[in-house]
């Protein structure tokens, strides 16, 4: 009986032993990774069963969306605005893809990749942390201003608030003049463009005409084409990719009117029925836009 008992807490030594190493064995290698933030690239998140991988914007997070919420799992808190936490809920090997929207309208793409929890020993994201790239100037035969958020820069009291003061006043001196207002409830109004090479710098202005408060989403520039039918109905439209934007304020409430400035890559050419198109909408209205024509060639300022 004694001997028996003894093979008992032999063989129970050596599996409590022999766990550590196991264990050992299998642990994931631990990355932290470093990237810009370009909406053109895609990033790969690696996951693994019972682990957690956080992503780390520059700024603050507006909405997480995932293409397999039945096998991933993505969580934000607003205690942690710029944190976004994903871990697969599956132990099976699967991957999906997830879009983060930032609260200034950058948006980002992630590969999420699961290899499951029998596959070997891998990598694991602990950590993807985005950076800002720099900031770029818009060359204009006016003074230039800076456009969009792409640099942190810690500012202490008055010349954080006067900086901005000076941004703004940048985008207002940019919509002077007459405007042609479209829309009704949501009036948009484009004021004066800049053009350097390919690349341009249209500025506009909105005006809340509606009895309520509205929330405005990001603008989008377009390359719309139309039939040379009896009807001229629009047959494409093709988003042009914005390198960045601005505006002083996206919330309005009735009656207020806010500035703002978008640059993109605009085609070196394009049809004759086809023309450049500036869209603005409300965030509760997305399928309805105010859809503004834009000058194909700068009307002032920045051409070479």
């Amino acid at each position: 009986m004694k001997i028996s008992m003894s093979l008992v807490h032999l063989t129970t030594l050596v599996v409590l032993l022999g766990l550590p190493a196991s264990a050992q064995v299998d642990a994931p290698q631990a990355r932290i990774i470093n990237l810009g933030l370009d909406p053109h690239d895609i990033g790969v998140l690696h996951l693994r069963t019972g682990y957690v991988s956080s992503v780390r914007l520059p700024e603050e997070v507006s909405s997480v969306v995932l293409g397999n919420p039945g096998a991933f799992k993505a969580e934000h808190s607003e205690a942690e605005p710029r944190l976004v936490f994903f871990k697969p809920t599956s132990a099976k090997p699967n991957q999906t893809n997830a879009l983060i929207t930032t609260s200034t309208g950058h948006e980002i793409s992630l590969t999420l990749l699961n290899e499951g929890s029998t596959a070997p020993s891998g990598a694991v994201d602990y950590l993807l942390e985005y950076e800002r790239p720099h900031s770029f100037l818009i060359e204009a035969a006016r003074p230039s201003f800076v456009i969009g958020d792409t640099r942190t820069i810690e500012l202490v009291g008055d010349t954080k608030a006067k900086s901005a003061s000076m941004e703004n006043e940048s985008l207002k001196e940019m919509n002077t003049g007459a405007a042609h207002w479209e829309g009704k409830e949501l009036r948009v109004a484009v004021g004066r463009t800049e053009q350097n090479e390919q690349e341009m710098t249209v500025a506009f202005s909105v005006l809340n005409s509606s009895p309520r408060t509205i929330e405005l989403l990001p603008p989008r520039v377009q390359l719309a084409g139309t039939s040379d039918g009896k009807h001229k109905k629009a047959i494409k439209a093709e988003p042009l990719p914005i390198k960045e934007y601005r505006m002083i304020s996206r919330r309005l409430i009735p009656g207020e009117q806010t500035e703002g400035a978008v640059v993109f890559e605009r085609p070196p050419f394009k049809e004759s029925r086809e023309r450049l198109t500036l869209e603005l909408a409300q965030a509760d209205q997305v399928d309805r836009p105010v859809i503004v024509p834009i000058e194909f060639v700068a009307n002032t300022g920045g051409s070479k």
